[in-house]
């Protein structure tokens, strides 16, 4: 009985040393006293912020309050202007166990919000322009932010490298050698290749810096690999000078190589192997002395030399892309895409036609995969004109066209359902800008 008697007198004491306030605030418009709602009060104690509401349809938003001399509240409106401050003498002075605090706003003729553009369908928007550079090339960092290949007057006399964020240029590096182009590996990590040297780019802090990679090791263990999932890597062991080309997974912790698919143009090597047949006795005997040296085909050595410095000669195209969990294989020279699950084993195939008659459609060798979405694109040249068709990995049609504003855009990239390029009016003194399109396709197509 006395343990409980002293239990029950500590918790009365405790009590009392820690009252407890219940505040509601009333917010209402000056004029018109209707209340207000979604007004953010904040509560600070001793100096950090401990709790935030928002007024209900009824203008009412309740708060406990212990420590009554180190509690303070702030309010704001998006739409609205406070007309009281909040006075922390109010709940010194009241230490009751409800307090209603009235808060009176006016309405905010003069709120600015910050300028929005909005640029119809069809209509190019132009990202970055400069009076001093062109745009050779650009990729998009893992960030958001862009990264430029740009030059001053020739690609040759030296390049530049600029991290744009859409707004304003956040760095700059000049490159002692001409910059080629930017590439993306699997990792999405981005490259810049130069007449000697390759050099890999991070981005740290809003600046990018050059790491110097060797360009054997780059052609070699990084370049081919197309794609990774888990701990497996998909690679190709693609050559342009040679018709035919294979597909690989390799696990490197069992160090398992696994063929996917080969890729082969029959005709193209046929005529490819034809050309030993017609080169002169002097070339014959190099091949085959090469043969003897290496243990590759005399034929294939004379068709790598002279026939691909033909104009009967065609490169490969047949991309391996990843969607969702599958890779997506369009293999132009059987007429087929080909699906494979992440493991790399066949699941389906459906048939392709787009490619079939490219002098009357306009195919130029080109599918362009958007980088947020997934979606797959096809892109055809008519005349001047260059033209996007959504394709549909289900079925394998095609969307409706659409045409791109303006003759000949180079570089083309999709991203989040926009179409990026590079132009330069024709015989302008204009400098190559940056573009950007919105792609808007018929939901039914």
């Amino acid at each position: 009985m006395k343990t409980f008697l002293t239990l029950a007198i500590l918790l009365l004491l405790h009590d009392v040393n820690a009252q407890n306030c219940v505040i509601r605030f009333v917010a209402t418009e000056k004029s018109t006293k209707n209340p207000i709602s979604r007004v953010c009060i904040q509560q600070i104690v001793s100096g950090k912020l401990t709790n935030t509401q928002f007024t209900n349809s009824k203008g009412y938003a309740y708060f406990n309050v212990t420590d009554f001399e180190n509690s303070n509240f702030t309010y704001n409106h998006i739409a609205y202007l406070a007309l009281d401050e909040f006075d922390r003498k109010v709940l010194i002075k009241n230490k009751l166990d409800t307090l209603d605090i009235p808060i009176r706003f006016y309405f905010n003729k003069e709120h600015l919000l910050d300028e929005v553009v909005i640029k119809p369908v069809g209509k190019p928007d132009t990202v970055f322009e400069s009076a001093r550079v062109s745009v050779s090339d650009f990729e998009f960092m893992p960030s958001g932010n862009l990264l430029l290949l740009t030059y001053p007057k020739n690609l040759k006399k030296g390049t530049e490298l600029v991290l744009f964020d859409g707004l304003s240029i956040l760095s700059y590096i000049p490159i002692e050698e001409s910059g080629i182009e930017l590439i993306r590996d699997y990792k999405q990590n981005a490259h810049v290749v130069c007449e000697k040297n390759i050099f890999g780019i991070i981005e740290e802090a809003n600046k990018i810096h050059l790491s110097k990679i060797d360009r054997s090791y780059f052609e070699t263990y990084i370049k081919p690999i197309v794609d990774s999932v888990h701990s497996s890597y998909f690679f190709s062991n693609f050559n342009p000078n040679y018709p035919a080309f294979s597909y690989y997974s390799y696990e490197p912790v069992d160090s398992v190589y696994k063929k996917i698919c080969d890729v082969k143009d029959e005709l193209m090597m046929e005529l490819y192997r034809s050309e030993f047949k017609y080169v002169d006795v002097r070339t014959k005997i190099w091949a085959k002395e090469k043969e003897k040296e290496t243990g590759i085909d005399k034929e294939i050595w004379v068709g790598m030399n002279y026939f691909t410095s033909s104009i009967y000669y065609k490169e490969l195209y047949a991309p391996l892309f990843r969607k969702n969990n599958a890779f997506l294989l369009f293999d132009h020279y059987k007429n087929f895409m080909y699906s494979y699950d992440l493991q790399g084993n066949i699941v389906d195939s459906i048939p392709l036609y787009y490619h079939l008659r490219p002098n009357e459609s306009g195919w130029k060798n080109q599918m362009i995969q958007d980088s947020e979405t997934g979606e797959i694109y096809v892109c055809f040249e008519v005349g001047a004109k260059s033209l996007l068709r959504r394709f549909d990995t289900v079925t394998g049609k095609l969307s409706s066209a659409v045409e791109l504003y303006f003759n000949y855009p180079q570089n083309i990239q999709i991203r989040n359902g926009f179409a990026y390029y590079i132009y330069r009016p024709f015989e302008s003194m204009q400098k190559k800008y940056l573009y950007k399109e919105r792609l808007s396709f018929d939901r039914n197509n």
